[in-house]
């Protein structure tokens, strides 16, 4: 299991992570979130599309939730997050190897949190280039957004929260799926690259039938014009 893969130290208490050398690699992005996740030790949790487990793995050393149920379609990567929960210890997940929209044949009762980094690429912009799993985990040939947004509510309870990051040029058509299915916005926050480009993701906490206002927190600037993570960027990883 361990061939082609690399051992990164994610300089917190210990914790380290495999990745595949040739495959996807988490970003900040993933960081960022986990970050802004907020769970109790008695919650149940979601996450779409784990990947390598990076989300759940800090989510789980940050929070320590009571259980975590990972959706991962790609056999590879599902395997791939079973082993970084192992290796860190961690004994509260399940696995799931298949499509979060087949959540019915796996999900018994509604859960409190739901959390994804999703693929929010359309499928136009594909690059021919790209190796089909890591097309996969970037554009939306599989997960569309309103799938995501669709199967996030369906899984919570009523109060339930759910958990995303998504380019923010298309905050409309976020905003108008939330309210198609009874998830409203109440935190979020733009990141922008640099202090002189604009934002271009924004992370959104939802809750199962909220009441409407929305916090807006400050815009997160990830990198300073030499392309260097900020120091902010820097203590999130030392602190997720």
């Amino acid at each position: 299991m361990t061939n082609n893969l690399r051992l990164d130290d994610l300089n917190l208490d210990g914790l380290k992570l495999y990745q595949y050398v040739d495959g996807y690699a988490f970003t900040s992005d993933s960081v960022i979130l986990a970050n802004f996740i907020k769970t109790t030790h008695k919650d149940v949790c979601v996450e779409i599309g784990s990947g390598s487990g990076i989300i759940s793995v800090l989510v789980n050393y940050k929070c320590k939730p009571q259980k975590i149920v990972c959706f991962e379609m790609q056999e590879k990567y599902a395997n791939l997050t079973k082993l970084n929960f192992e290796f860190n210890k961690m004994n509260n997940v399940d696995i799931i190897c298949d499509k979060v929209q087949n959540y019915k044949n796996h999900i018994e009762k509604p859960v409190d949190v739901v959390f994804c980094n999703p693929p929010y690429y359309k499928n136009n912009v594909c690059k021919k280039s790209e190796k089909e799993e890591i097309a996969i985990a970037k554009h939306e040939q599989y997960l569309t957004l309103e799938e995501l947004i669709y199967c996030a509510s369906k899984m919570l309870k009523f109060g339930g929260k759910f958990y995303f990051v998504y380019p923010a040029q298309r905050l409309d058509e976020i905003f108008v799926l939330l309210a198609k299915y009874n998830l409203t916005p109440k935190r979020m926050f733009f990141a922008q690259p640099t202090i002189n480009k604009d934002a271009n993701t924004v992370y959104i906490e939802c809750h199962k039938g909220g009441k409407c206002g929305v916090k807006i927190l400050p815009t997160l600037v990830t990198n300073n014009l030499d392309g260097d993570y900020v120091i902010t960027i820097q203590k999130l990883y030392r602190d997720s």
